[in-house]
């Protein structure tokens, strides 16, 4: 077996502990597909496993939720070698190796084909934050067209993306930021009302729509849950997606109590089976006939993973960052 360069976690420390090696390029048996990786989006979810938050994966392990490249080998014939493809989840850096390395191999069931002449960096920005926003918005809070849409946490790469798709169904979006001087990422993404968050937004947002937004995905989590929920209509949906926070539970939950009558409650968190291909093919080829534009930070060479995740920490970048591979 020949080797490859990939990056290590031996255990759970800060951005430093991410190691660069020379390891053995993983084998491929029937029901998976071995990819040669041309780029990865960065993750909070990385983040939280770097940091040994949360109950999941083990180590040593190459982490990476995520990728984007080239098919090398398929045994089930399920992908033709040279097929561009993407693949999340499925265990991915988690439970099995992950993306972060030069080759990685996956379940068929996590692998999404595609077809594009867009730079690697570009494509490597979309698979996770595509299928976490679009499952937001479809299944979490089952938003339609005209619908007024709440997003706190708007310039997370998460809130970018649901920005772009909401407003390519004919939604109303509101978006939260902490910071005035990124209220420009925003209206960029196509945001028709921007909000500055001070941790209480629910009046501000019904001086903009009275009756409260149809539906919104917290990004922020549980400290703007009960806001959120505040700023949402009776038979409105909030859809907890995100965790920017790192406070992920509610403490001395009562429902009665913390939900408003009538507002609907629920959560999202997607496999790559809830990511159909037609809608990564769709929102490729939007960003190819510059309808849209990917949320795009800032773009890191693999050798500079340790400032990359240093950044992703600060969160000193608004929108997706992403590692380039060869």
């Amino acid at each position: 077996m020949s080797s490859m360069r990939a990056i290590v976690l031996d255990g759970p420390g800060a951005p430093d502990v991410l190691k660069i090696r020379d390891v053995q390029r993983p084998g491929v048996t029937a029901g998976q597909v071995l990819i040669e990786v041309r780029a990865f989006g960065l993750n909070r979810s990385e983040l939280h496993f770097r940091q040994g938050l949360g109950s999941f994966g083990s180590f040593p392990r190459i982490p990476g939720i995520e990728a984007v490249g080239v098919v090398v080998e398929a045994p089930g014939g399920e992908f033709e070698p040279g097929t561009k493809v993407a693949a999340l989840m499925g265990g991915m850096g988690r439970t099995i190796d992950g993306g972060y390395a030069e080759y990685v191999t996956v379940p068929t069931a996590s692998v999404v084909p595609l077809v594009s002449s867009l730079d690697w960096a570009v494509i490597g920005a979309v698979p996770e934050m595509l299928q976490t926003a679009y499952g937001s918005l479809v299944t979490g809070v089952d938003a339609q067209p005209g619908d007024t849409l709440l997003i706190r946490g708007g310039t997370s790469s998460i809130g970018l993306a649901l920005a772009v798709i909401a407003k390519q169904r004919g939604m109303t979006v509101i978006s939260t930021t902490r910071s005035a001087a990124k209220s420009a990422v925003l209206e960029a993404a196509g945001v028709d009302h921007v909000v500055i968050d001070d941790g209480a937004i629910a009046d501000a947002v019904r001086r903009i729509v009275p009756e409260g937004v149809s539906g919104a995905v917290e990004l922020v989590g549980a400290p703007t849950l009960r806001d959120t929920l505040r700023a949402t209509a009776v038979h409105g949906t909030v859809c907890f997606t995100g965790m920017l926070s790192d406070q992920w539970t509610v403490p001395d939950f009562y429902p009665i109590d913390y939900l408003p009558n009538g507002v609907r409650l629920t959560a999202y968190s997607g496999e790559a089976s809830d990511l159909p291909a037609a809608v990564l093919q769709d929102f490729l080829d939007a960003v190819e006939a510059g309808q849209v534009t990917v949320p795009i930070g800032r773009v890191y060479a693999f050798d500079d993973i340790v400032q990359a995740h240093a950044d992703m920490e600060s969160g000193s970048a608004p929108g997706k960052l992403v590692v380039t591979v060869g």
